[in-house]
């Protein structure tokens, strides 16, 4: 599975007091620690006031870029701010991302029309959250028509079913289940993703429902995730998932991840 590291980010509050302290050291060891880990992608989101956004993404992407040879998930809510930053990437990332909310489509798609890039593709619209698996497969195949038109193919994109929290909606794994499964069927080159923690918000024992979570979306056919790979359960699951599903040859990773203690108990 490919692994997005989700820890610089400025809505976690240590991340956020390092930005306001322009403290790089913090920001370049989480990113180390995350490819340490088994990282592909570093996701970076400045979470910041408009007005700083920019200058605060463009500082969070050249300190991460220092530090490790990944390529960047740029996350920002506002497609003109990933338009401003991103011509100091160094190396063809992620963007996260598009949805049919306003027009990112046409922000982005143009703009890595002809490169390597790769894109998020969130499934809501200017309604919100679709509540139904129909709206949400709808949505994905207006993103897919739409990225076509600029020659962007659907393998050049993640789509992300938008997990709800189980605690409000008690159908929310199933409606990612079958949403998953229809959009694999009419994209089969079409890759899937999730910020899988939104499932155990509000629930005690996050870390149990988010383990539980990542193994059956990884079966019906999740590819990447957005996680933090530093937390030592989450992938000892991942890689014993990836195991279970014939994803790992003779549990190559999985044991190597062991003897390096990766996973585990500390040593």
């Amino acid at each position: 599975m490919i692994i997005i590291g989700e820890k610089v980010n400025g809505t976690i509050p240590s991340v956020k007091k390092a930005i306001e302290a322009r403290d790089e050291e913090f920001i370049r060891n989480l990113a180390i620690h995350q490819v340490d880990a088994g990282a592909d992608y570093i996701d970076v989101c400045a979470s910041t006031a408009p007005e700083v956004e920019v200058e605060t993404l463009k500082w969070l992407m050249d300190i991460v870029q220092d530090a490790v040879d990944k390529p960047l998930c740029i996350d920002s809510p506002n497609a003109k701010t990933i338009e401003a930053v991103f011509k100091y990437a160094k190396l063809p990332g992620l963007i996260n991302s598009v949805s049919e909310e306003g027009n990112k489509c046409e922000v982005i798609y143009p703009m890595i029309q002809g490169t390597q890039w790769q894109v998020i593709g969130l499934t809501c619209d200017n309604k919100g959250i679709p509540s139904d698996v129909k709206t949400r497969v709808d949505i994905t195949k207006i993103l897919v028509e739409k990225a076509q038109k600029y020659d962007i193919t659907p393998d050049r994109i993640h789509i992300d079913p938008l997990v709800m929290a189980l605690s409000t909606d008690n159908t929310s794994l199933m409606s990612f289940v079958e949403t998953t499964r229809t959009i694999k069927e009419m994209y089969p080159t079409i890759k899937v993703t999730s910020g899988l923690s939104n499932i155990s918000f509000g629930m005690p024992l996050r870390k149990v429902v988010n383990q539980g979570f990542l193994t059956i979306a990884a079966f019906v056919g999740m590819d990447s995730a957005i996680i933090d790979p530093c937390n030592r359960d989450m992938l000892a699951t991942l890689l014993a998932t990836e195991a279970l599903l014939e994803k790992d040859k003779h549990c190559r990773k999985y044991n190597t991840a062991y003897r390096k203690n990766k996973i585990g108990p500390i040593k």
